[in-house]
């Protein structure tokens, strides 16, 4: 296939938290809003004169001092997070919000706070509670820590307008560039892909880091430049596979699985698409606050959430994906240490292998996908495997 016409620039891009474009919004005198978790509504922070930067923590090495103050037993993702901004990586940033869904993250948040990561004094930090389940009481409460611990937190420091007039405004914004993502990803579906999902993950990866003003006229261009874009005569791979688990901001772990012959269709991880680029619904005459709230806690496949329905949805869900994507296995993985889907992968692969019959493999990875011999490895098996069940399914219906 030809190459996309900012695949490079995109990749570039990700190179740095702190890269040129989150640079030239700075310029442009935009407020700089960090965040790690989609339970922090995103389009909230992207309200006027604000845009929102998923943070990460590209190229990371070692991690000697954020292990030293905090442990070698969290994952690498909120290590990674501390690392950097000990090396001065976030001091773009005008705020950090983050959730109380996960205790090592809760460590990177407050280490941020402890050991004054951004000099800036302004700064600050929000953690709002985010509840275990969906219920009358709790969307209320979800919408309560929102709106002190973050909107009248922006306006009483900064002057930010977080009128129900500005929410609408970024939820507009916001649904374009889900619609844009959305489009792209729909051509993984093809028999044939005329994307793979290196490309998509580059590309999905650039919407949460980037200024969406400054990013969505070349998403709309690529969007326009995949409708005539043709895909090789032959496909490369070998097999189809959903990737469902953890936080994944590392594209470099979806190229090692297509080296190995499995095409990523479906993205089922933390910085991924499924969920993540949904449009959000507003109901007319409605309170826009909770409309956003409720979008985000319905939509999440977080393991966090403990009822019966999101348990067994979560499931299905990646069941559906399946089906829809048209992808023969599931890769569950996690970041070593990641407390949630520890739990979860262990009893979802079992599940989603022997109630709706699709093969699965478990993974326990790193932050980086450096140094991952062991992993390309464990890939290429769970490839031949699918290889051979394809094999005798053709068999016995001839």
């Amino acid at each position: 296939m030809r190459d996309l016409k900012y695949l490079i620039e995109f990749e570039n891009l990700l190179q740095e938290a702190n890269n040129e474009l989150v640079q030239q919004a700075k310029a442009d005198g935009k407020l700089a809003l960090g965040y790690t978790c989609y339970h922090v509504p995103e389009v909230l922070l992207n309200l006027p004169g604000c845009f929102s930067s998923r943070l990460r923590a590209p190229r990371t090495g070692s991690m000697d001092i954020a292990t030293y103050y905090m442990s070698s037993y969290l994952c690498g993702f909120s290590k990674a997070l501390v690392e950097r901004g000990i090396e001065g990586g976030y001091q773009y940033l005008d705020a950090l919000i983050g959730s109380e869904t996960c205790s090592e993250m809760n460590r990177a948040y407050e280490h941020f706070e402890m050991l004054h990561l951004v000099d800036n004094e302004k700064f600050f930090v929000a953690i709002p509670d985010v509840p275990f389940k969906i219920a009358p009481h709790a969307i209320q409460h979800y919408k309560n820590q929102i709106q002190v611990k973050v909107l009248d937190k922006l306006h009483d420091v900064y002057g930010v307008d977080i009128s129900e007039d500005a929410m609408r405004k970024a939820v507009e914004e916001h649904n374009e560039v889900c619609r844009l993502i959305t489009e792209i990803g729909e051509y993984r579906k093809e028999e044939n892909p005329r994307i793979t999902g290196h490309e998509f993950h580059i590309i999905c990866l650039v919407s949460y880091v980037c200024p969406k003003y400054l990013i969505i006229d070349k998403l709309r261009e690529t969007a326009e430049e995949l409708k005539t874009r043709e895909p090789d005569a032959k496909s490369p791979y070998r097999a189809r596979v959903c990737v469902v688990g953890s936080e994944m901001d590392d594209p470099d772990f979806t190229k090692l699985f297509e080296e190995s012959g499995a095409l990523v269709v479906a993205d089922r991880y933390c910085f991924g698409s499924l969920p993540g680029r949904e449009e959000i619904k507003l109901t007319e005459g409605g309170d826009v606050l909770e409309d956003i709230i409720l979008h985000y806690m319905k939509t999440s496949q977080c393991p966090r959430y403990m009822s019966k329905d999101k348990t067994d949805g979560r499931k299905s869900y990646v069941a559906q994906l399946c089906k829809d994507y048209k992808a023969e296995g599931v890769v569950y993985e996690q970041l070593k240490f990641c407390e949630y889907w520890g739990y979860e992968r262990a009893l979802a692969s079992q599940i989603i292998t022997q109630d709706y019959g699709i093969p699965s493999v478990t993974v326990d990875r790193q932050y980086t996908a450096n140094a991952s011999g062991q992993l390309r490895t464990r890939i290429q098996a769970f490839v031949e495997s699918l290889e051979i069940k394809r094999i005798q399914k053709e068999k016995e219906g001839k």
